[in-house]
């Protein structure tokens, strides 16, 4: 069976084919074409831009997708779309393309999740793993941790009450005036600093919880550059940039290790943007490494917003039978998970 899945919820308009056959999920083609240079001159995404990037490259990535894999539109089995959360301009372009182009070929549509399909990128590794499993994502717009009972049961046990650490990231990468996007120079620049440097408070909440908040972090970095700006002191951008992910990675690290306890589950997964920063995956790494847990992540390349993540999750939305009418429409806002 053939899935054809679409993503545009953000600033990657992405189509890809996966292949389910025999127990396994495997890419024969994902195409994403990335907005980057168009929002650099921004500093970020501006969502208007974004959502008429997505309408002029919507139709030439589809197209590439079928084209690379080799297939028509006649043997696709299921269109699958991002349909929540995410920008809602960006969203329904996506959303309305793959209604139509289902509905015109008597394509089954599949609604999905942009978080469950971030796990799911996981599920297009060879060693793929099988759930029950603790998932963290962590990307730009969402920093949560999810029990994972089946491939579309997810339970949320933790969660940001405020910023996620993508978006954190990106905002002190740009106030310290590194490129867009701001999270990946940043990672490199941490790498040269001393990441006790600084001191900044830890984003993991109490004892009780096992939530994150990272706007106190953010502000006290921000009010540590303005202290160096009104000092007339330059301000240690490596030092600042060490600390920084030092105070990230802390308290995702104390939250996720908090959750394994807690769960007793012997297999974490970490997904989204923010999964391909150096500096987490080497602290969780260790740390499932002493506990005894399975730590899956998916290769670099799905890490980021695509199609193939997207097609892998439909696939499991569609064998359970949750297909969706030509009525669907798009939301900016989280559904239900489970």
């Amino acid at each position: 069976m053939y899935i054809l899945g679409m993503e545009s919820s953000c600033d990657e308009t992405s189509a890809a084919v996966v292949r389910a056959q025999n127990g396994r999920l495997e890419i024969v083609s994902n195409i994403v074409a990335s907005q980057i240079e168009t929002h650099r001159l921004y500093g970020g995404v501006v969502p208007e831009i974004a959502s008429r990037a997505h309408i002029e490259a919507i139709t030439g990535v589809t197209d590439e997708a079928l084209s690379q894999a080799g297939i028509g539109l006649s043997e696709v089995g299921a269109v699958a779309v991002t349909a929540f959360p995410g920008l809602i301009g960006a969203l329904l372009v996506g959303v309305n393309f793959a209604k139509s182009l289902a509905y015109a070929n008597n394509i089954p549509l599949v609604a999905v999740n942009h978080i469950k399909a971030h796990v799911a990128a996981a599920y297009l590794r060879d060693d793929a793993p099988r759930p029950a499993f603790l998932a963290l994502v962590v990307s730009g717009g969402h920093t949560a941790l999810f029990n994972v009972t089946d491939y579309t049961d997810f339970h949320e046990i933790g969660a940001t009450r405020d910023d996620a650490a993508g978006e954190a990231f990106d905002k002190i990468g740009r106030v310290i005036g590194l490129p867009y996007p701001g999270g990946a120079a940043l990672d490199r620049l941490a790498a040269t600093g001393d990441a006790h440097a600084i001191k900044l408070p830890s984003p993991a909440l109490g004892a009780d919880t096992l939530d994150f908040s990272f706007s106190g972090l953010k502000t006290a970095a921000l009010n540590y550059i303005n202290h160096c700006n009104q000092q007339e002191t330059p301000v240690p951008r490596a030092d600042l940039a060490a600390s920084f992910t030092e105070a990230v990675v802390g308290g995702i690290a104390k939250k996720v290790e908090a959750a394994l306890l807690q769960t007793g589950t012997r297999t974490l997964v970490m997904a989204g943007g923010v999964a391909a920063n150096s500096h987490l995956r080497r602290r969780l790494t260790d740390l499932c490494g002493r506990l005894g847990v399975r730590f899956v992540v998916p290769p670099l390349s799905l890490c980021g917003d695509n199609g193939a993540m997207v097609a892998a999750a439909g696939f499991f939305e569609y064998q359970n039978g949750n297909f969706a009418t030509p009525t669907l429409n798009a939301s900016a806002a989280d559904e239900p998970l489970a």
